[in-house]
């Protein structure tokens, strides 16, 4: 291959990425997924509402 080539093909790609990070960006950073970040942010925290379930099962010993 030639050299001019090869340095054609990675700028393109050096494009092609930086583009792509800049999108992933700005849908990160969006207001519209806004909503469903702070959504899934709460999840962690959403198994306090959970009926507290019994120490032991059937068959099952804790020590």
């Amino acid at each position: 291959m030639d050299g001019q080539l090869v340095n054609s093909l990675r700028s393109i790609l050096l494009l092609v990425g930086l583009l792509c990070f800049v999108g992933i960006c700005f849908w990160a950073y969006g207001r519209q997924a806004r909503a469903g970040f702070d959504e899934a942010a709460q999840l962690p925290l959403a198994d306090d509402d959970l009926p507290a379930r019994p120490a032991e099962k059937e068959g099952m010993t804790n020590g």
